[in-house]
């Protein structure tokens, strides 16, 4: 009866909460903290990022909102986190470690990848969301497809928008 009893408290106390949330965390970490880092491209504002997608999940309006594909909600979750971020900030201009400004080259590459940042903070969180997986994280059309629920087609056919309307932007 002792290793009965022993075997139900392992298994209450391995399926508590903070288990769990110990679980996700470790399971979606990285995926959470790189699409941040490719949104913002600030590790500090992608930790920052990391910071509020884990605490939304503990919230309970936000806490079975991953159950059914976790993988696709915490990407997601991470995008809205990292382009709401840049929009309250409206992102500063990058500088040197020193505080002088970078090389030329450096401050071109710089200011076309702000200018790529803020014309995706414009999109739809949605469409923002489904350029950066296709772009930037590599995901196909037929895995977006199944992750929006979504012909395969109508997803080619939205990025293509996209595309175009991040080309408009940036040609202004």
């Amino acid at each position: 009866m002792g290793t009965a009893a022993n075997f139900m408290s392992a298994q209450a106390v391995a399926m508590t909460p903070s288990s769990t949330f110990a679980e996700l965390y470790e399971s979606h970490f990285a995926a959470v903290y790189r699409t941040a880092l490719r949104v913002t491209g600030n590790p500090a504002d992608a930790e920052d990022v990391v910071q509020t997608v884990f605490l939304r999940v503990l919230d309970r309006e936000h806490g079975r909102d991953y159950a059914r594909m976790p993988e696709a909600f915490f990407r997601r979750a991470a995008a809205n986190a990292a382009i709401d971020l840049l929009r309250r900030r409206r992102v500063r201009a990058e500088t040197g470690l020193d505080g002088a400004p970078a090389p030329a080259a450096r401050e071109t590459e710089v200011l076309l990848k702000e200018r790529l940042r803020r014309a995706i903070a414009g999109l739809q969180p949605e469409d923002a969301l489904l350029f950066l997986l296709r772009h930037v994280e590599g995901f196909t059309n037929g895995e977006l497809a199944r992750m929006f629920g979504q012909d395969k087609n109508n997803i080619a056919v939205r990025l293509h928008r996209i595309r175009h309307a991040l080309q408009m932007e940036l040609e202004r």
